[in-house]
C-alpha cells in the first residue's frame, strides 16, 4: 500500500516531495555538468549557461510534450493550459525533444559540436531520468497496470474512485531501477575511456539504452492518451524515433572516432 501524502507543510507553505526531489536533482546535475565540461577544457561559466538552458528545455519541452501527446483535448479546449504549470503534467519525451533542440542550439551558438555538448550532458540527463521517477512515486502518478502479482502496490491516491485500490505494477520503481542501471553503464564507460572516447558515444548510448528499456517498461504502465488495449502506448511510439536516432549516432561515433574536447575546432 502506497498511501504516503505527496507533500508536507513547512512554515505554513505546502511543499511537494516531487519539487524537493526535482530541486536536489537539478543541483546534482549542475555539478555533473561542471565536472564534465571542465574536464573537457571548458569553463564553469559554460556549465552554468548550459544548466540554465537545459532547465528551461526540461520544463517547457516537458509541458508542451504532455499537452500535445497526452492531453491535447484539454489544451484545445483551454489554451491557457500551456502556462498553467501548477495543473501538473511534464512528459519525459517532451523534455527529451526539448533538450535535443536546446543542446543543438547552445552548441551552434558556442561553435561547438552538438555531440560534444550531448556527451558532456549525458550522465546528468541519465541521473535526472532516474530520480524523477521517485518524484512520480511520491505523487502516486505514472502508475502501472493492474496486476495479480504479489509485488503489486496499491495506490489509493490514484484510484480514489474505488473503495479498495487494485494492485498495480510499481512502474515508477521499474523506471528508477532502469535509469540507475543506465547511469551506472554511462559512468563506467566514461571512467574507462575518459577523454579517449569517440565523440558522441555517451549521448548515443543513453538514447539507445534508455529508450529501448523505456519501450519494454511501457508494457507494464497504465495506458495514457491511447485507448486501453492498443498494441502500443504513446510512450512506446515516442521512444522508437529516439532509439533509431541513438543507433545512427552510435554508428557514426564508432565509424568516425572524432576526438572529444570542449573547444574542438571541428563542428559535427
Amino acid at each position: 500500500m502506497w498511501d504516503i501524502y505527496p507533500g508536507f507543510e513547512l512554515g505554513g507553505f505546502g511543499i511537494r516531495w516531487y519539487s524537493v526531489i526535482y530541486s536536489v536533482t537539478l543541483v546534482a546535475c549542475w555539478l555533473m555538468l561542471i565536472w564534465q565540461i571542465k574536464r573537457g577544457g571548458g569553463k564553469e561559466a559554460d556549465a552554468n549557461w548550459l544548466a540554465a538552458v537545459c532547465i528551461f528545455a526540461v520544463f517547457v519541452g516537458g509541458r508542451l510534450g504532455h499537452l500535445f501527446f497526452y492531453d491535447f483535448e484539454r489544451l484545445a479546449a483551454d489554451p491557457s493550459m500551456l502556462w498553467r504549470f501548477r495543473d501538473g503534467g511534464i512528459a519525459s519525451h517532451g523534455s527529451t525533444f526539448g533538450l535535443i533542440v536546446v543542446l543543438c542550439g547552445y552548441a551552434l551558438a558556442k561553435r561547438l559540436s552538438p555531440l560534444e555538448v550531448g556527451d558532456r550532458s549525458a550522465i546528468a540527463i541519465a541521473l535526472a531520468a532516474a530520480t524523477v521517477r521517485i518524484g512520480n512515486l511520491f505523487n502516486s502518478e505514472v502508475v502501472g497496470r493492474v496486476t495479480d502479482q504479489t509485488w503489486g502496490v496499491r495506490f489509493p491516491y490514484y484510484d480514489r474512485a474505488v473503495e479498495l485500490a487494485p494492485l498495480r505494477h510499481p512502474s515508477q520503481l521499474y523506471e528508477f531501477a532502469m535509469g540507475i542501471a543506465i547511469l551506472v553503464v554511462l559512468v563506467a564507460v566514461d571512467h574507462r575511456l575518459k577523454e579517449t572516447r569517440p565523440r558522441g558515444l555517451l549521448i548515443s548510448l543513453f538514447l539507445v539504452l534508455y529508450f529501448s528499456a523505456r519501450f519494454v517498461v511501457e508494457f507494464f504502465k497504465e495506458y495514457q492518451a491511447l485507448p486501453t488495449g492498443a498494441p502500443l502506448t504513446m510512450g512506446q511510439l515516442l521512444s522508437v524515433p529516439l532509439v533509431l536516432l541513438g543507433l545512427v549516432l552510435l554508428a557514426r561515433s564508432w565509424r568516425r572516432k572524432d576526438p572529444v574536447g570542449w573547444h574542438a575546432a571541428e563542428i559535427g
